[in-house]
């Protein structure tokens, strides 16, 4: 998978201040398109990219034309149906999977004059290209919590898509914040590696039942690990992830609450941008704080103080009063990475290539 290779120096690029000039002639109407890895009724991730576009569309009425293609691969084909965009009179592109990084950058090349937003990317090598992300580590910490707090069995899993930054660090949020309510837990990862397979993710999420584990997060983008946990009739919970999930079958267990892939107001402010005239070159990476990432209603499954607890937490890190990633921390081999009272830069985060200490196993290369 060509998602791996991003590291220190990658992760740099991505925290610069970027100084692209604004576009000062506005438009009178746009046509936005957009790329998905996934169907637009996975349930997850883009399902609610999707509901971002559709947010555009319905702020910005007939000024506003949308295009979207579901379901194309990583790689070649992603360059592929990018070119027909930029040719077919696209203004503005966003493309919704880390692993169309290097085909975003490459059609932009050839489109100077289209505007490129890649979602969860660092590179931006033309002026027409533009990156966005969500700190989602900030959910799983609040996803920990309630496993730590939960688990009868201190035995919680995750499963994990690919191994890129974006997908470590949201295991070490989701262990580090569980360790801390509860420090006997202990955590398994399995690796689907696939964003949308929805026979893979339950496959995975019954190799961790089968561990003993009773609390499952997941960082793929279909309902399918929540369909596995349903059928252990409550014994099992765990969340809905990009998505909200809140689907009668599945509430008030096994989802407990989930994280929300707030895209909307991202797509509305891009869109709103061109048509005014004030469109520039950025690099954003919002949160809880600005409404990126949203926690969704924690049900009656929920010991009320549990639920106090882990709304606590949300709280506190939208106040900016605590980081999920707060020293003392070491790596997995035992060596110092965070002093105590000390944050994660930025730059760490985004190139984090290893599992802090108390993970067992290694991450795939």
């Amino acid at each position: 998978m060509k998602r791996r290779n991003l590291l220190a120096s990658a992760a740099m690029g991505l925290t610069l201040a970027l100084a692209g000039g604004a576009f000062a002639q506005g438009m009178d109407k746009v046509k936005a398109c957009f790329v998905y890895v996934g169907p637009i009724g996975d349930g997850g991730w883009t399902y609610q990219h999707h509901q971002g576009a559709l947010a555009v569309q319905e702020k910005f009425g007939d000024k506003v034309e949308i295009q979207y293609q579901e379901s194309v691969p990583e790689g070649a084909d992603a360059e592929r149906v990018l070119t027909q965009m930029a040719l077919g009179g696209c203004n503005i592109i966003f493309t919704t999977s880390f692993g169309y990084m290097d085909a975003t950058n490459a059609v932009a090349a050839k489109f100077p004059d289209v505007k490129f937003e890649h979602a969860t990317g660092f590179k931006r090598d033309y002026p027409n290209v533009s990156t966005y992300n969500a700190r989602f580590y900030e959910g799983r910490a609040v996803e920990g919590l309630i496993a730590g707090r939960m688990t009868k069995s201190n035995k919680i899993g995750y499963i994990g898509s690919f191994p890129i930054p974006e997908v470590v660090m949201g295991i070490n949020s989701y262990y580090l914040n569980a360790k801390k309510v509860n420090p006997n837990v202990e955590l398994s990862v399995v690796w689907a590696f696939t964003w949308f397979d929805p026979a893979k993710e339950a496959d995975s999420a019954k190799a961790l039942i089968d561990q003993g584990v009773d609390v499952i997060a997941s960082h793929t983008d279909s309902t399918a690990p929540l369909a596995e946990a349903a059928k252990t009739e409550g014994k099992v919970i765990g969340f809905g992830q990009a998505s909200d999930m809140a689907v009668p079958e599945y509430m008030p267990t096994p989802r407990v609450t989930s994280i929300i892939d707030n895209w909307a107001p991202y797509y509305v402010e891009r869109v709103g941008a061109l048509l005014d005239g004030t469109y520039e070159q950025k690099d954003t990476w919002a949160g809880i704080a600005g409404g990126e990432v949203q926690i969704g209603e924690i049900t009656e499954a929920v010991p009320a103080d549990v639920k106090a607890e882990a709304e606590a937490l949300r709280d506190a890190i939208a106040a900016g009063t605590y980081h999920p990633f707060t020293g003392p921390i070491n790596k997995q081999d035992g060596s110092p990475w965070l002093a105590e009272g000390e944050t994660a830069p930025d730059g760490d985060l985004l190139g984090m290539n290893f599992y802090v200490e108390g993970i067992t196993g290694d991450i795939p290369q």
